[in-house]
């Protein structure tokens, strides 16, 4: 079966956007079905109710499947949720669904639809409907250790990041990362509203880094972690993570974790000579050019 052209739906389906009296039965699938994709968000899946595109498929009056995508920023559409009652199998759920998302992205102009593949029965919807695999993400973990206290290079200072400080947080998010990985104002501010502790590194022109890092049950993770370009070589990095560190371990943290992709060496340089370790665990990265 063509991924553009999915099967003819059942008597009784029908397939239309997701609206905010779906919410229940949408919670219903998500904490009860055993096939569910939630994508690695500050926001819940129920939350982007209402962002397009967001669809549901109705069988006999009743939700059954939902998938949702919503760009953000706007030229890059994580899935945000996939999830389907285990009356249907993968492809039934997923083909109409994805169709109908595609086809509303597509009139946005050019979008990169991308998903990590945290499940593996999803894997084989991706790859069926033209995903393909851009690498993997990879988990670290710190675990409580003795700590070696790095100096803040001179003409550089760290402090407490503050609400005022998020649209420059957003600015050097966007020079840090490649457009995949960029977040938008929105994101960054459900973020920072989730933070154990997030700070930034300033030097004579302004905001140069910050680390944001969320509540986890042995301590912390570490959710963001950039340097703008211009400002990288200098130690920032590892000085903001080295703060983080020794901040939870002074709070009685056990642990601290973190995400990056698997082919981003420096990246897991400057973890690994902190402390961290990779744990095993990797998902992997689909991405597809939608236009």
């Amino acid at each position: 079966m063509s991924p553009t052209h999915p099967p003819a739906l059942k008597a009784g389906q029908r397939v239309r956007p997701a609206v905010s009296t779906d919410y229940q039965q949408i919670s219903d699938l998500i904490f009860f079905e055993g096939h569910v994709h939630r994508h690695l968000d500050w926001r819940t899946p129920l939350d982007w109710l209402g962002h397009s595109p967001y669809w549901a498929l109705e069988e006999n009056g009743r939700v059954a499947a939902a998938l949702a995508c919503p760009p953000d920023p706007d030229s890059i559409a994580w899935l945000r949720l996939f999830v389907h009652a285990s009356r249907l199998s993968g492809p039934e759920a997923w083909l109409p669904l994805w169709a109908a998302a595609r086809s509303e992205l597509e009139g946005r102009g050019r979008v990169i639809a991308a998903a990590i593949a945290m499940e593996r029965w999803m894997d084989s919807l991706l790859t069926a409907s033209g995903f393909a695999l851009a690498h993997h993400i990879v988990m670290l973990e710190w675990t409580n250790q003795p700590v070696t206290r790095y100096s803040i290079p001179a003409g550089y200072s760290i402090r407490t990041m503050t609400p005022d400080d998020l649209p420059r947080v957003v600015e050097v998010d966007t020079a840090a990362f490649d457009l995949l990985w960029q977040n938008s104002l929105p994101a960054l501010s459900k973020a920072f509203s989730q933070a154990v502790y997030a700070s930034v590194a300033e030097n004579a022109s302004g905001m140069v880094g910050y680390q944001l890092s969320t509540w986890s049950p042995l301590g912390a993770h570490l959710a963001r972690l950039a340097v703008r370009p211009e400002s990288q070589g200098h130690g920032l990095g590892a000085v903001l993570v080295n703060d983080l560190i020794v901040r939870m371990q002074n709070n009685g943290a056990a642990q601290i974790t973190v995400n990056t992709q698997g082919n981003n060496n420096a990246s897991l340089a400057l973890y690994q000579r902190l402390g961290f370790r990779r744990t095993g665990e990797q998902y992997p990265v689909y991405t597809i050019q939608v236009e």
